[in-house]
């Protein structure tokens, strides 16, 4: 209960973090909060360390860091961000080293990268407390698995995680996105969209959790419906748009798909500067992006969005951590966040925003919350597997197009 109450109080607070973006300059050391403040919370001073992104991204890294700023500012306790040099994890240790070496000793990190990371420095710094987001046991275990020695299959399941990983110090938060991407493609085709594609960023585990769920919902609804629907599916290899996307997602609309699932950091680019040419639709991942794609690519574009709640998790736990003292009900977990209600969607960790969502006579306001009460009832069930994508009726044509990159 107190952990919803929480969640709660934060998700009241979500509407104010995308007002603009923060800056930032480059290099390891970039700084952007209210470093040197004391207070009654002078104890911790909390970090953050950016993946390959930065605060700018619209998207894991500027969601986390303004959480964490937001949490910050209004409890007067010391926050830094840190952006690693490069895209490594040598680079991301160096960040996490630099945080520690000022006194920083609560570090966030965003994204399945920081798995590396992790293994390298929590053993390293005892008395300092990592929390990461997107972080799972396989992230962990590749890098654990190869310094022992060992062969890796990526199947966590079939490994004994601390037999590799000292999670002595370590929260880690993962998502069930297969959730909220099947409230995407359900809602897609109950409003009137068939032709429908899918385009992932890179495909790791997150990311084909969100792209396999939307499947399995637009799979859901066309045998509702009785009508048949075109998917096309297929991965950038890249969490960036660029000129190939862009032309692969020109092919895409031009040739009639009305709605991309954009799913993968900034590569909702590529498939809105498509979208735009023949007045085409995208629906958002991780966040309510419809104000940041409409607004530089058209009003109305963005149709919903399968949102994660990263801020909500950011300002709970250093809540519970920072506040209340209570590392000891997150220290050496990996927990799996999805739904915590079936009566209002809007406390769940993974949703459809209500607020921005195009809802139409095919999918109301009413079936959304019908929907999420029968998923969380276990009426719906959606199977969260990224081994294969999802078998599908004959009411779909999935088009597997492999990856562009």
């Amino acid at each position: 209960m107190k952990k919803l109450i929480a969640l709660l109080l934060a998700l009241a607070m979500v509407s104010c973090l995308f007002a603009g973006c923060a800056a930032g300059g480059e290099g390891s050391g970039t700084t952007e909060g209210n470093e040197g403040t004391t207070g009654a919370n002078s104890e911790y001073k909390i970090a953050m360390i950016t993946d390959y992104g930065d605060i700018t991204d619209q998207s894991f890294n500027q969601t986390t860091y303004e959480a964490c700023k937001e949490f910050a500012d209004a409890n007067s306790v010391d926050f830094k961000y840190f952006k690693p040099t490069d895209n490594s994890t040598a680079s991301r240790v160096a960040s996490v080293e630099m945080a520690v070496s000022e006194g920083y000793n609560v570090i966030v990190m965003p994204g399945y990268a920081f798995g590396a990371t992790i293994v390298e420095v929590a053993p390293e710094y005892p008395n300092v407390k990592f929390f990461a987001l997107d972080v799972a046991a396989g992230d962990l275990l590749e890098t654990a698995v190869a310094n022992a020695g060992e062969t890796y299959d990526y199947v966590p399941e079939n490994w004994n995680l601390e037999d590799y990983v000292d999670m002595s110090n370590v929260y880690c938060a993962i998502y069930q996105e297969e959730l909220c991407g099947y409230m995407a493609g359900y809602a897609a085709v109950k409003l009137g969209y068939t032709k429908l594609g899918f385009l992932g960023g890179m495909a790791v585990p997150a990311v084909q959790r969100y792209g396999h769920g939307y499947v399995q919902g637009i799979d859901a609804a066309a045998q509702e419906l009785g009508v048949n629907v075109e998917v096309k599916y297929t991965y950038g290899g890249v969490f960036s748009g660029d000129a190939d996307i862009t032309a692969v997602m020109d092919t895409w609309y031009s040739g009639g798909t009305e709605i991309v699932f954009a799913c993968g950091g900034g590569i909702y680019t590529s498939a809105a500067e498509a979208a735009k040419k023949v007045n085409g639709k995208i629906i958002g991942v991780d966040v309510d992006q419809s104000a940041i794609i409409d607004g530089a690519y058209g009003e109305g574009m963005t149709v919903t969005s399968a949102m994660k709640g990263l801020a909500p998790t950011t300002i709970d736990t250093l809540t519970d951590v920072v506040l209340n003292d209570n590392w000891g009900e997150y220290v050496g977990k990996i927990e799996n966040l999805g739904l915590v209600s079936g009566d209002d969607p809007t406390v769940n960790y993974v949703q459809l925003p209500m607020e921005t969502t195009q809802w139409g006579e095919g999918f109301t306001q009413d079936d959304y919350k019908a929907l999420v009460k029968a998923m969380f009832d276990g009426t719906i069930t959606v199977s969260n597997d990224v081994t294969a994508l999802p078998t599908v009726s004959e009411f779909v044509d999935l088009q597997d197009l492999g990856s562009i990159k």
